[in-house]
């Protein structure tokens, strides 16, 4: 299984530069509208696409946290719902997940 030192480094590297993204996203919504209504119109587009690009890392974010959170409860690479063994190359690929293949809905069963 994959180092878990590795690992909470990893995880640890990736939610800080999310939360660098969230506050830069954070401080662009708090720039005042220009004057001019057409570009007010463009800012409330982009506004729109900073949003759902914040909503993303705030849920990754989340993420993050559980997965962390079951580093220190000793339950990383264990499936949330059945308790089989998460695959080490799925965790190697996606470190947050928390559950195997067949539960996540990867199974053909």
């Amino acid at each position: 299984m994959t180092d878990d030192h590795q690992v909470r480094e990893r995880l640890n590297e990736r939610l800080a530069a999310l939360a660098s993204r969230v506050d830069a996203i954070e401080s662009d919504f708090g720039q005042p509208l220009d004057d001019d209504f057409a570009e007010q119109a463009a800012d409330r587009e982009g506004e729109e696409a900073m949003d759902a690009l914040e909503n993303a890392a705030l849920a990754e974010i989340d993420q993050i946290r559980a997965a962390l959170h079951r580093l220190d409860a000793g339950s990383y690479g264990n499936c949330v719902t059945c308790g089989n063994a998460i695959a080490p190359r799925r965790l190697e690929v996606q470190p947050t997940a928390s559950q195997c293949i067949a539960c996540a809905g990867g199974s053909t069963n």
